[in-house]
C-alpha cells in the first residue's frame, strides 16, 4: 500500500474477524527499538476514557479485542505483533490507531524497513506498508482499522510526530498529569518496566472516565524542541514519576516465598501437580498436557496470551485430553483440543505434546493438520522442549490447496509456556489471587527435573563431531553439522532470552546482525562457516534498562566462555571521575572481572576489578587518546557434554549469563537509575534551571 490509501479488509480475505498486525523494523548496529501501542477512538476520533489505551503496561483488554503479544527477532531486527479481534470491538468504537513510540533520544529515522504488515486468522499476510521517509519523528502512527457502512476498513497513515508519544496521545484525547507520585510504593517502585531506565522518565496519563488507575507510557515522550505536526496541539506537561503504574490493580507473587512452618527441610509442601512419580515418557505428555490445558481454561488472562498469537477469539475457553477423532480407518488421539466460542462460533485447536526431549514426528502432525482441514477446525499447536527458529521448520508438513478451509501450524516451547506464566505471577499480574497460585502451581510443576518440560536440552547430535572437529582442525567449510551446531546455539540464544526476560519482566531479545534482505538459510550458513575457520559461536543479547548490549561468546578452542558488555563513555566530565566512578559502581563484582578501556585504534589500558580497585587512574591511556567507553567481561570454563547435566554446554551457558547480568549488569543499571534520578531532584531544586523553565 501507498501513504494515505485504503483498502476493505473482507475483499482480500473471507476470514478477517481475528487479525494479526505486525510492525517490524531493522537496524544495522542492532541498536534502536519501540514500543507499540493501540487507541480505541469513538465517533468523535478521541479515546472513550483511559481503558481505550493499549500499551507495553496495559498489553491487553479484557474483551479479547486488543493483546500486545510483543516481540520477536527478525533476521536483522525485530517484530512487534498485535492480536485484534475484531468481532470483540465495542460497537461504540468507530477505529483502531496503531501506532509506535521510542524512548530516550531513539528517533525513528535511525531504524531501517519501518513496515506494517497485517495477515488474517490462518497467518497469511493480506496487506503491507512501509513507511520510508522517517526521519526525526519519536512516535509514528502506522495505520488505522476503521468502520465504514458496516465493514472494517484499513488505511496507510504513516504520520510522524516529534513530541513522542505524549504528543500522539493528547492527540486523541488523553491529557497529560503533572501530579508527583506520592510515595516510592505509589510510583511503583522496584517494578522497573520494559520501555523504561528503571522505571525511571515515564509519562503519565490520568483517568479520564471509570475506575481504572492511570496508565503509564513510555518516556521520551516529553515534548522535544521540534516541531510536531500542525495538527497535534501543544501536549500538556510531562510528569516523571519514579516507576511505572500499571492501569489496573492485578495480583502478583512475591519472588521470595513466606517463612516455611516445616520441622525440617525433608518435609515437602503438597503440590496441586506432583511430579515425583511420573515413570514414563507418555505419563510425562499426557500430565504436562492436562495440567497445562486445565489451567489455561482457568486463568482466561494466561490462556487468552497462549491462544491469541494463534488468532483465537476472545472468549469461552474449555480444553480436553485425550479426545478421539476419525481418521479412516485407524482414529487419532491427539493430546489435547482448545475450544473456543464466541457470539455462537466454534475455534478449535489440535494439539500434540512431546516431553523430555523427544522429537516431533512428521507423519504424526501430518495426520492432525488433515483431521483439522476435513472438520474445519482452525490450528494444529505443536508443544516440545526445541524452541522454532524462523527458516527452520521443527517438522515438514503438506497442505492441500485444494481445500477451501484453511488449517495453520503453530508451535510453542515449554520455555516459551514458562516464560509467560512467569511474567504474569512476577510483573504484570493476574485477576485474583487464586489465579495467581494456579500459575505458581504450574510453573513449579514445568521447572520440576521430572516433568520433562524444561526447554531445550541438548545441542544435538552433530555437537560433539564439530566441537572435536574445530579442537582437531579438521572441520571444513560448508559442512552440514557446523550449521546444525549454528541452529542449536540459536535455539539455546532464544531460550536464554525467555527465561531472562520472565525472571526480569523485562524485554530481552537476541541481535542478529545481517545485511538487509539475507534469508536465514543464508545467514546461518555464513555463521557455520565461521564457526569453521574461528572455532567460535556468539551472540548478543538487548535488555531493556541495561546501558549496554549483553555479549556472549563460546571459543572451542580454548572451552571458554566470555559474557561481555560494552558501555559509552559519559558526555561530560574527566576521564579519572568515569573510570572512578566505573569502578565504585562495580563495588559488589567479581574480583575477575576485566576491565578495559575503549578507544579508537589501539587496545586501550586492561586489567581486573581486583587490581583497578585501588588505582582507577590504570585505565586512563598514556598518551591521552580520546576514551569512547568500557568493556566489561567475566571469563567461564565451558561445558564439554552436549546436553544439560552438570557438565553440559547449556548448564554453562545458562549460569555464565545468570552471573553476569547479577555481579556485573544489575548493578550498572541500578546505578544509572539512581544517578538520573538524583541528577533530576538537583535539576528541579537548581534556581536557575528553575528561572529557564519558567
Amino acid at each position: 500500500m501507498t501513504k494515505g490509501g485504503n483498502v476493505g479488509l473482507a475483499a482480500l480475505s473471507e476470514d478477517t474477524g481475528s487479525l494479526m498486525v505486525s510492525l517490524s523494523w531493522s537496524s544495522a548496529s542492532g541498536d534502536g527499538d519501540a514500543d507499540v501501542s493501540v487507541l480505541l477512538l469513538g465517533a468523535d476520533g478521541k479515546v472513550r476514557g483511559d481503558a481505550d489505551f493499549y500499551f507495553y503496561n496495559n498489553p491487553a483488554a479484557a474483551d479479547g479485542s486488543v493483546q500486545l503479544l510483543g516481540k520477536t527477532p527478525t533476521a536483522n531486527g525485530s517484530e512487534d505483533r498485535v492480536s485484534i479481534d475484531l468481532t470483540a470491538v465495542p460497537q461504540d468504537v468507530e477505529s483502531l490507531v496503531v501506532a509506535a513510540s521510542q524512548y530516550g533520544a531513539g528517533r525513528f529515522g535511525q531504524l531501517d524497513d519501518l513496515r506494517v504488515t497485517v495477515a488474517d486468522r490462518t497467518g497469511e499476510a493480506l496487506l503491507g506498508f512501509t513507511i520510508a521517509d522517517a526521519g526525526e519523528e519519536s512516535a509514528f502512527i502506522f495505520g488505522e482499522l476503521y468502520r465504514r457502512a458496516g465493514e472494517w476498513k484499513f488505511r496507510a497513515v504513516g504520520q510522524g510526530y516529534a513530541t513522542g508519544l505524549a504528543g500522539l496521545a493528547t492527540d486523541f484525547g488523553i491529557s497529560v498529569d503533572e501530579e508527583e507520585p506520592a510515595d516510592e510504593e505509589e510510583a511503583g517502585a522496584g517494578a522497573p518496566h520494559p520501555g523504561t531506565a528503571a522505571g525511571a522518565g515515564a509519562v503519565q496519563a490520568p483517568t479520564l472516565s471509570g475506575p481504572e488507575a492511570a496508565a503509564t507510557v513510555p518516556a521520551a515522550e516529553a515534548p522535544a524542541a521540534v516541531p510536531a505536526p500542525s495538527a497535534t496541539p501543544d501536549p500538556a506537561p510531562v510528569r516523571r514519576p519514579r516507576g511505572p503504574r500499571t492501569a489496573k490493580k492485578k495480583v502478583t507473587l512475591p519472588k521470595v516465598a513466606k517463612k516455611s512452618l516445616a520441622e525440617n527441610d525433608s518435609w515437602r509442601q503438597a503440590r496441586l501437580f506432583p511430579a515425583p512419580t511420573l515413570k514414563s515418557d507418555r505419563e510425562r505428555e499426557m500430565r504436562a498436557t492436562s495440567v497445562l490445558l486445565a489451567v489455561m481454561a482457568q486463568v482466561p488472562e494466561f490462556g487468552r496470551r497462549l491462544t491469541a498469537a494463534f488468532g483465537a477469539p476472545a472468549g469461552r475457553m474449555q480444553t480436553f485430553t485425550e479426545v478421539t477423532l476419525p481418521n479412516g480407518d485407524t482414529p487419532r488421539r491427539p493430546d489435547g483440543v482448545i475450544r473456543v466460542e464466541r457470539a455462537g462460533k466454534l475455534w478449535t485447536a489440535l494439539v500434540e505434546t512431546k516431553t523430555n526431549g523427544n522429537p516431533l514426528k512428521s507423519e504424526q502432525v501430518q495426520d492432525y493438520m488433515d483431521i483439522a482441514a476435513r472438520r474445519g477446525y482452525e490450528v494444529v499447536i505443536t508443544l516440545s522442549n526445541d524452541v522454532a527458529l524462523e527458516g527452520s521448520p521443527l517438522v515438514e508438513v503438506k497442505t492441500d490447496g485444494r481445500r477451501k478451509h484453511k488449517v495453520t501450524l503453530w508451535h510453542l516451547s515449554w520455555a516459551e509456556v514458562a516464560h509467560q506464566a512467569q511474567l504474569l505471577i512476577r510483573h504484570e499480574g493476574v485477576g485474583d489471587a487464586a489465579h495467581a497460585w494456579l500459575l505458581q502451581e504450574l510453573l513449579h510443576y514445568l521447572q520440576h527435573e521430572n516433568s520433562g518440560c524444561h526447554g531445550f536440552q541438548n545441542m544435538g547430535p552433530a555437537w560433539v563431531p564439530v566441537r572435536n572437529g574445530i579442537d582437531t582442525d579438521t572441520l571444513c567449510q560448508g559442512d552440514e553439522r557446523a550449521v546444525a551446531v549454528v541452529e542449536s546455539w540459536e535455539r539455546l540464544v532464544r531460550q536464554v532470552c525467555l527465561r531472562l526476560g520472565g525472571e526480569l519482566g523485562q524485554k530481552v531479545l537476541p541481535v542478529q546482525r545481517a545485511k538487509r534482505g539475507t534469508d536465514q538459510a543464508s545467514r546461518r550458513a555464513a555463521l557455520a562457516d565461521r564457526l569453521c575457520e574461528e572455532g567460535r559461536l556468539s551472540a548478543e543479547l538487548r535488555i531493556d534498562t541495561t546501558p549496554g548490549i549483553l555479549a556472549i561468546a563460546a571459543d572451542l578452542r580454548t572451552g571458554k566462555l566470555r559474557t561481555s558488555i560494552e558501555i559509552p563513555a559519559p558526555e561530560q566530565g574527566y576521564p579519572l571521575s568515569w573510570a572512578k566512578r566505573l569502578v565504585r559502581q562495580l563495588a559488589e563484582a567479581p574480583a575477575d572481572l576485566h576491565v578495559e578501556t575503549l578507544t579508537e585504534g589501539n587496545r586501550g589500558p586492561r586489567g581486573t576489578l581486583e587490581r583497578l580497585r585501588p588505582e582507577p587512574g590504570d585505565l586512563l591511556p598514556k598518551d591521552g587518546v580520546p576514551i569512547s567507553g568500557f568493556r566489561l567481561s567475566l571469563f567461564k570454563g565451558m561445558g564439554s557434554t552436549r546436553g544439560n547435566a552438570e557438565s553440559g554446554f547449556i548448564r554453562s551457558v545458562d549460569e555464565a549469563v545468570d552471573r553476569f547480568y547479577a555481579s556485573v549488569v544489575a548493578p550498572l543499571a541500578q546505578s544509572g537509575s539512581t544517578e538520573r534520578r538524583s541528577a533530576r531532584r538537583t535539576s528541579a531544586t537548581d534556581p536557575a534551571e528553575a528561572a529557564v523553565t519558567g
